[in-house]
């Protein structure tokens, strides 16, 4: 139901309240928390500034216990690093 006469969101069905809301869980979630940590301190390491659209890559995934440590880490493009469900790099 919208919310103090907010329209709905044609995509999602929710009204843009209920979608900050339900953002602010998912933000605020302790394993949401320590992933942004982690992406923070590689970024540090390899020294790539605010706005950079390199991201720090792992070599070894940290889902199958790299560590973020700079012998571990690369620079590498965003949308390649973000994007390796889609064909990019592994």
């Amino acid at each position: 139901m919208a919310e103090k006469g907010e329209t709905r969101d044609k995509s999602s069905h929710r009204t843009p309240g209920q979608i900050k809301r339900m953002n602010a869980g998912y933000d605020a979630k302790p394993s949401q928390i320590q992933k942004r940590v982690e992406l923070k301190k590689g970024r540090r390491m390899l020294g790539l500034a605010k706005g950079d659209p390199r991201d720090a890559a792992h070599i070894k995934p940290a889902r199958h216990g790299g560590a973020a440590t700079k012998a571990n880490l690369r620079p590498l493009h965003r949308s390649k690093n973000r994007g390796w469900r889609d064909g990019g790099d592994k």
